[in-house]
Order: structure tokens, then C-alpha cells, then sequence
């Protein structure tokens, strides 16, 4: 459950904090329904940059942006269907598009549902305290960014072998960026920074997203609501949502997948992970290179009882595809296969873990069969604008890329996928997955036992108590603004 207790002085004095900075806060629910938003605060938006370090772009948290650089609003969720000429299977896959948020990436929406709830109880002190933002990537840019817009300091960290892009941006927002040995599969290296920040720097505040429940909560609030609209508008009688696919990770994306199955029964939900490190699927252990999805470990957030099925992807696989869907010599390949010259411009908004996402719904719709009346979702987090580098190296590495490759790596990648590496999961199948988190959070964390149990004894009542608390969430997130008077000083 997220801590939701208010100090009321200390709030006070962040909502000058905040006063004098000119921030106004969202709430989740106008995250997900921008139409919500203020006019006042909609006109201001018309001049300012999607990644502009300007507070207005708090209210750009959303699947809901016009595709813009700049000073664009809101319309429709940003979504794309995958022609079957690329996935090779009969059932449509649909992506939420993850390019059009601040940062270019999804997750600065996970760290505002991080950050806003201590904020506006006062158990954050941006005049005193740095957010630390643990991630191996997106998170900590997410968090970066975040703390920027409402004026505080940010500590990130992430593994010395992530994209360079990711090192570039962070050194021109971050206060300190610090790096861990290793690179995607190194997490606990990151969690033994977290705990050696906390023991010598009190200052310190850890926002993990691994065990913070405003990542679950954002996701199944926010995500959830845009994928139910994508569905609503465009799946039509004759189709239905067979199922939801999304890299485990943090644990807080496949919460939408929860969402979804209360509306949706008859739903499954694929978590991904990488073959090289499959720690779903065989309790394994190892090093992957499809940058930021975590790995071995069960992230506290991830309702492991809500899951049915297990895909391991080839790391391999997943770069492949960023070349054969950005090389010129793949996209000409493609247009022979039928490809329009819209689909191909698409194409570039798939980055190397929404590549990994596409290669589980492949798998998810081959395994069950399914049919052009089966719809799988799934989510391309961010985009190729954060990956040039690694098309760089591997044209350094392994030389030009030719149509011989590009077709060798759609007719074994995407035509060839088959349903290997993937385990559906009954209810020990689960259970066992689930008590895997005793050895971070319990042991290494120190997590309460308790809570554990209660998360699988207590199903569903333990997850509904946190999908509650939105509610109160927004309430604080209203009473905080009036205390700024901010919002009423725009009409």
C-alpha cells in the first residue's frame, strides 16, 4: 500500500515550494483524460516543447499527445496496428506508442505516480531531500525530468553499459547520475547502491520502481484506461481482447494488464522476458541486451497471481528487428512484402524492449491459435530516437546490413517465431514464480514476510486496496493545488 499519511506543515511548505515555481499538479484521472484539463493550462501548452523542462509539461504525462515536437495538445491514444505481412499471424496486434511522452519514453509517467503522492503529503521535501531514481534506463530519465519540472535535486543511477543516449541526456538534467557495473541484467547492483545511499547520505530519498506501488497504480489508472480506449473505438462486434502482452520489467506496465481483465475475463496476460536470463520461466539467471526490462528477480509490484503466460524472447531476435525495421536495405525488403509507406514510417517507433514486446504477442497468438477476431495489445515503451547509438555499433561490429539479412532476419524472426521458450502457467506455476520475491524483498530488502503472504493469501483484496487508493490520490492532488491558488490564478 503507498504510505499516504499527511504532514500537513511539511505540505504546506511544499506547496509554496511548488507556488513559487509556478507548478500546478495533475491528476491521474487527467492523465488519462486530458480532455479534463484546464483550458487556461491547454492555451499555455500551444508554445511549449514536448521536452521542454517547463512544469506545463506535467499535463503531457499521457498516452493522449498530439504527435508533436512542440506545441501540440491532445487527441486520440497514440497506438498502431501491426500489418500481418510483418507479424506473420493471423490475429492483430496493437502497440500503445510510448514516443510521444515527455523523455520520449513511458515511464516518466511511472515516477510521477512515484513522486506525487509523497509530495503532496509532505513525505518529500524538495527543498531538503534529492530523488533518487534506480533504473536501468527510461525510469531514471522519467525521474530526472520529473524533479526538474517541480525544482528539486535528482540522483540517477543505471548501469555503466546502457545507451549512450541515455548518459547524454541524463548529464544535461540529472543533479548526479551515478553508474553501476554491468549492464540490463545487473540489477542488484543497483539495489546495493540504493542501500548504501541510504545508510550515508540522509538526504537521499530511494523512488524504486521496482516496490513502489505508484508505478503499479500509474500503470493500471493510466495505461489501462488508454488501452480500454483503443479497444472501445476500434474493436468493432465482431472481435474481442484475447490477450496483453508486456515485458514484466519493474512490474508496473503489465499492471494495465489487470485493468484489462476485469473488463476483459476471458484476457491473458503475457509477461516477457529474455531467453538468455529467464528467470520467470526456469528461476534462471544470466545477461541479456533488450535495454529495460530488468530481470532476475520478481519485482515486489507484479501481481504474479493475475498472469498467465511466460514468453522468453532471444535478446538476438530484438536487435535484429531494430535493423531490419531502420537499415534502408530492411525497410526496402519490407516494402516488397507489402508494407505501405505509412507502415514503414512506423516502424522507427519501436525500440529495442517494444521489439521484444512484438516477439511475445507473436508467440502469445501462435500459442493459442488465434484468429483475426483475437486482438493482442501490448505497449512499445519508447523508440528508436533513444538507440541510434546501438545501430552504430552493430554496423561497426558485424558490417553492412543487406538485403540477405534483412531477409534472414524477417523470415526466422518474425515469419519464423514459434512457440518455444514459453510456459502457460497453472496455479503452482505461479505460486512459485511468486515466492521467488522472498530472496530480493524479504531477504535482501527487508520487506516484511507478512506482506507477502498477504499479496497471494489475500488475492484479490490485497490489489484492490491499492487500486483504491487512486481515489484519495487525487483528492490530495486537488487540495495540494488550491493551497498553491495557482490553478484558480489562470481564469
Amino acid at each position: 500500500m503507498i504510505d499516504l499519511r499527511v504532514d500537513r506543515e511539511q505540505a504546506a511548505r511544499n506547496a509554496d515550494w511548488l507556488r513559487e515555481r509556478g507548478v500546478i499538479l495533475p491528476t491521474f484521472e487527467e492523465q488519462a483524460h486530458p480532455e479534463l484539463i484546464p483550458e487556461p493550462i491547454k492555451d499555455r501548452l500551444r508554445e511549449v516543447g514536448l521536452w521542454e523542462v517547463n512544469p506545463l509539461n506535467l499535463y503531457r504525462i499521457t498516452w493522449k499527445n498530439e504527435p508533436r515536437d512542440k506545441g501540440g495538445l491532445y487527441g486520440p491514444v497514440n497506438w498502431l496496428a501491426l500489418p500481418p505481412a510483418l507479424t506473420g499471424v493471423r490475429a492483430p496486434i496493437w502497440a500503445l506508442v510510448g514516443k510521444w511522452f515527455p523523455t520520449g519514453a513511458h515511464k516518466v509517467g511511472a515516477t510521477y505516480g512515484c513522486l506525487v503522492p509523497r509530495l503532496v503529503t509532505g513525505q518529500f521535501d524538495p527543498l531538503r531531500h534529492k530523488a533518487v531514481w534506480p533504473s536501468t534506463g527510461n525510469y531514471c530519465r522519467g525521474g530526472a525530468f520529473n524533479s526538474a519540472l517541480i525544482g528539486c535535486q535528482s540522483i540517477a543511477i543505471l548501469p555503466e553499459e546502457m545507451s549512450r543516449e541515455r548518459f547524454d541526456w541524463l548529464r544535461n538534467l540529472a543533479g548526479e547520475v551515478i553508474t553501476t557495473p554491468g549492464g540490463e541484467s545487473n540489477v542488484k547492483e543497483i539495489y546495493d547502491k540504493c542501500r548504501e545511499l541510504r545508510s550515508q547520505r540522509p538526504e537521499a530519498v530511494i523512488f524504486n520502481q521496482f516496490d513502489e506501488f505508484g508505478n503499479y497504480l500509474w500503470h493500471y489508472h493510466v495505461t489501462g484506461q488508454a488501452m480500454e480506449e483503443v479497444l472501445r473505438d476500434n474493436l468493432g462486434p465482431d472481435r474481442r481482447l484475447a490477450a496483453l502482452v508486456s515485458a514484466t520489467g519493474s512490474g508496473g506496465t503489465i499492471a494495465c494488464g489487470d485493468f484489462l481483465k476485469e473488463l476483459h475475463p476471458g484476457c491473458k496476460i503475457t509477461a516477457a522476458e529474455a531467453w538468455q536470463c529467464p528467470t520467470l520461466l526456469l528461476g534462471g539467471f544470466g545477461a541479456h541486451r533488450i535495454e529495460g526490462i530488468g530481470d532476475k528477480h520478481v519485482p515486489w509490484i507484479h501481481n504474479v497471481r493475475n498472469t498467465d503466460l511466460v514468453a522468453a524472447v532471444d535478446d538476438e531476435a530484438c536487435l535484429a528487428l531494430i535493423r531490419l525495421f531502420n537499415e534502408p536495405a530492411g525497410r526496402d525488403f519490407l516494402a516488397g512484402q507489402g508494407l505501405s509507406p505509412t507502415e514503414l514510417d512506423s516502424l522507427p517507433l519501436v525500440g529495442i524492449s517494444g521489439a521484444a514486446n512484438i516477439l511475445a504477442a507473436i508467440k502469445t497468438a501462435r500459442y493459442f491459435e488465434l484468429n483475426e477476431r483475437d486482438v493482442v495489445l501490448t505497449v512499445l515503451t519508447d523508440s528508436m530516437d533513444l538507440y541510434a547509438s546501438r545501430i552504430e555499433e552493430m554496423r561497426r561490429s558485424r558490417g553492412a546490413y543487406g538485403r540477405e539479412e534483412a531477409v534472414r532476419d524477417f523470415h526466422v524472426h518474425l515469419l519464423g517465431q514459434g512457440i518455444d521458450h514459453l510456459a502457460e502457467l497453472n496455479h503452482y506455476d505461479r505460486k512459485r514464480i511468486h515466492n521467488l520475491k522472498y530472496f530480493t524483498w524479504i531477504e535482501q530488502q527487508g520487506r516484511a514476510s507478512a506482506e507477502l503472504e498477504a499479496q497471494w493469501r489475500d488475492y484479490p483484496d490485497y490489489w484492490l486496496g491499492v487500486r483504491a487508493q487512486v481515489g484519495r490520490i487525487d483528492e490530495l492532488i486537488r487540495e495540494f493545488n488550491q493551497r498553491t491558488g495557482l490553478l484558480a490564478g489562470l481564469n
